[in-house]
């Protein structure tokens, strides 16, 4: 047992000294993991988009509809910046990126309200962004009741002022937005984002430190021990992987933790809790990138290992796309990779509260990639020796032939 130790011990310390003395990797497993989230959250700070310019075609232009088009330019989501005559002029305004969207109120406007027929306002939003169509939408809806509930009480001549209220909202409700107190973009977004960001990463530098072993010819494995030992690869394996997860240990803190702090995000989790959730990732995670690393035959591979399956890793996560819209086989791929339980664990926890009990599907899947993957690491490993090591090409090396190192 002590040299078992004593042996991992050896090749943590040695992959430390060779991650500090390559700069790429110093700044694929140091750097980027410290800028990639702040980057990420000060683009989304601002969480929702306010002021969205909106021109009108007001063809009614009575006291209702300017009424109307005041109520909406006084919202914090939406600014009227023009009143034109026709939609062709709207149409233009659009085209021209001088508005996101038209608000169009037809000549029957006031006199249907007159005649307490039901009229209506048309709205038509720029769908190149979501958030904008959003804000017009929510905007037009509260005006609209707003308008409808007074017209109401005007009809029905004024009383008490709880029977005002009453005719103006026979079913009271309110508003309550769960997790995501401020409906924000940042709040939704990032936290999935900053998991990803510490897997992809990872692969990002353990794919080049195995590419520059390719690139140099170092395929012994005492060049990967240093001063000539030979260790078996499940050692080798699993020092490598402690060497990493150290690094990221701490990386996840500042990742997780002290940037959602910074940027104000929803940080209700229990910090124990995803602590110990967070361990399995880290480990799964390792391991995954050790065992994709193997196929980077040249050090600048893994980056376009890296650029060709971030974004699919984003959507199979389901946190773009409704996770109960996936197809089941889209939802098996997804659970091979460390990110999706991961994205799905943290962000339950961090952002919603909840406890390991609540994600335990989640925390024993994790487990399990870190078991199969560590296996799939080491045998790659085995794999490589066979095909490359000058010392054991060809011999088909089996767990005896390093028995006396073990």
């Amino acid at each position: 047992m002590k040299k078992l130790l004593l042996d991992i011990y050896y090749v943590w310390l040695s992959e430390l000294k060779v991650v500090f003395r390559d700069p790429a990797v110093v700044l694929l497993f140091l750097i980027v993991p410290l800028a990639y989230p702040v980057l990420y959250a000060f683009l989304y700070n601002n969480e929702t988009v306010h002021e969205v310019k909106v021109v009108v075609v007001d063809e009614s232009n009575t006291t209702l509809s300017r009424e109307f088009t005041r109520k909406v330019d006084g919202a914090a989501d939406v600014n009227v910046v023009a009143h034109v005559s026709n939609m062709e002029d709207a149409r233009e305004a659009l085209r021209r990126k001088e508005a996101y969207g038209i608000i169009y109120i037809p000549k029957s406007f006031s006199t249907n309200l007159n005649r307490a027929e039901q009229t209506s306002v048309l709205v038509y939003s720029d769908m190149s962004s979501m958030l904008f169509y959003k804000a017009m939408l929510l905007t037009c809806t509260e005006v609209s009741l707003e308008m409808g509930a007074n017209i109401r009480v005007n009809d029905m001549g004024h009383g008490t002022q709880e029977q005002d209220a009453s005719t103006m909202k026979a079913v009271d409700y309110e508003w309550i937005s769960l997790y995501n107190v401020s409906n924000g973009f940042a709040s939704f977004l990032v936290p999935a984002i900053l998991i990803l960001v510490i897997q992809q990463t990872l692969l990002l530098g353990v794919g080049t430190l195995v590419g520059t072993h390719n690139d140099k010819k170092r395929f012994t494995v005492a060049s990967h021990t240093g001063d000539g030992r030979n260790v078996h690869p499940l050692k080798l394996t699993i020092g490598k992987a402690f060497c990493y997860s150290t690094l990221y240990i701490v990386t996840s803190a500042w990742v997780l933790r002290v940037v959602p702090y910074l940027f104000h995000l929803p940080q209700v989790g229990d910090p124990l809790t995803i602590a110990v959730f967070l361990f399995p990732f880290i480990l799964a995670a390792t391991f995954f990138a050790m065992t994709l690393s193997y196929f980077c035959s040249q050090r600048e591979f893994v980056m376009l290992l890296v650029v060709f399956t971030s974004v699919p890793f984003l959507f199979m996560s389901g946190i773009s796309w409704p996770w109960v819209s996936i197809p089941p086989m889209l939802k098996a791929v997804a659970y091979i990779l460390p990110s999706t339980p991961g994205i799905h664990g943290f962000v339950s926890i961090n952002t919603m509260g909840a406890s390991l009990t609540d994600v335990w599907f989640e925390f024993v899947v994790l487990w399990v990639q870190v078991i199969f993957y560590c296996v799939a690491a080491t045998a790659m490993y085995y794999w490589w020796i066979d095909n490359y090591d000058p010392k054991y090409k060809g011999k088909h090396p089996s767990i005896s032939k390093f028995s006396d190192h073990i």
